[in-house]
């Protein structure tokens, strides 16, 4: 069976997007994964097929309806075997570790919320996990989704060339990702580190370790402080 993300949008225009080409696009057409696309719209009541109201209590913008959105919910994706994912800036950050527990699971149910935000009546009420990618705002959840997307499909199995590809990048094992070289030897004046010509691969080895703590004590102190502290 193949890993089932069901996407809830408004514009289901908007995929399979980037996920169609590349990587993600070879696993899709050798269905390793699937893509199901829902139109929240398709379950208004009303005559107007409206989605969205004014916030209780005032304020901007308007949010998006529960009885719609609940609808949606219920219509495409009932079953709870899938964790069910809200994009959404308040949301827990997304991780590598979470990308990878989500890649072993039978799939994910992600909820693209527009407007101002979602009624936290639905949230509660189906067991949505908000998640964010990013400190940042944006128009709705549709590229957020994306994002999470490629992120899992890459993991899956059959999808990488090479198996061990995924296994020292950035953010595994707490750390960023070493320096990488390839020919020509020389370019601008610019010289591949002899260690990594030299065929020993324990220096090699202790070399991209090193690079990977420099670069992650300098560029992410935050990483760098908490595998200090799982460490110690």
């Amino acid at each position: 069976m193949s890993w089932a993300a069901t996407v809830l949008t408004l514009y289901p225009e908007m995929f399979p997007g980037p996920l169609g080409h590349s990587l993600a696009g070879r696993a899709l057409e050798e269905e390793i994964w699937s893509l199901e696309t829902v139109n929240i719209r398709d379950h208004a009541t009303d005559k107007h097929a409206s989605v969205d109201d004014t916030p209780a209590g005032g304020g901007a913008g308007m949010v998006l309806k529960p009885d719609v959105l609940a609808a949606a919910i219920d219509a495409s994706a009932g079953e709870t075997e899938r964790p069910r994912l809200l994009m959404s800036p308040r949301g827990a950050p997304l991780t590598q570790s979470r990308v990878a527990q989500l890649a072993e699971g039978p799939g994910a149910v992600l909820i693209c919320g527009r407007f101002e935000g979602v009624d936290e009546r639905v949230i509660e009420a189906r067991n949505l996990e908000e998640v964010s990618i990013g400190d940042y705002v944006l128009s709705g959840g549709e590229p957020a989704a994306l994002v999470l997307l490629d992120a899992v499909v890459r993991l899956l199995p059959d999808v990488m060339g090479n198996a061990l590809s995924g296994e020292a990048e950035s953010f595994s094992g707490g750390l960023l990702e070493y320096p990488h070289y390839t020919r020509p030897r020389s370019w601008e004046g610019r010289d591949i580190p002899e260690v990594l010509l030299s065929g020993d691969h324990g220096r090699i080895a202790k070399w991209r370790a090193e690079r990977s703590e420099e670069l992650t004590q300098s560029r992410r102190p935050d990483l760098w402080a908490a595998r200090r502290h799982t460490t110690d």
